[in-house]
């Protein structure tokens, strides 16, 4: 399956992401990361429950809405077992805990704030997606 580069789209996704962010922020002075919203919404119910439940059922009918509107961007390939998904859906889990946020709350809402932890985190991201694209697809002969 190719990849074919579509700024005007990119530009539209992260147009978007960055202003759910800034609203979150703004109307209820929460970061926007996926990890804490989910934690949160799955622990014992607080004042805060009902709008984490909200986000996080608007990013999945968001994603809905795309599949039934664009049907082609909701292809998805899975190239993987269910046992290595889960695996890597755990190491994602103990990474988040780690680092004290996800993609989302670093890459996104951090680095907007100026956080240095965010510009520390977001880049130790990346290199080790770097590290781990190099490894799959060159040094293992994925």
């Amino acid at each position: 399956m190719p990849t074919e580069f579509t700024p005007l789209s990119a530009l539209a996704g992260g147009a978007l992401i960055g202003l759910a962010a800034a609203l979150l922020l703004l109307a209820n002075g929460r970061i926007a990361g996926i990890s804490g919203i989910l934690g949160g919404a799955a622990g014992p119910p607080d004042a805060n429950t009902g709008w984490r439940v909200a986000f996080i059922a608007g990013l999945l009918l968001g994603a809905l809405a795309m599949t039934r509107l664009a049907p082609a961007t909701g292809e998805v390939a899975l190239q993987a077992s269910i046992p290595i998904l889960i695996i890597g859906g755990l190491l994602v889990g103990f990474g988040t805990r780690l680092g004290s946020g996800c993609t989302s709350a670093h890459g996104v809402c951090g680095l907007a704030r100026g956080s240095p932890r965010s510009i520390v985190a977001t880049v130790v991201f990346f290199a080790v997606a770097l590290l781990t694209v190099f490894i799959v697809c060159h040094a293992a002969g994925g």
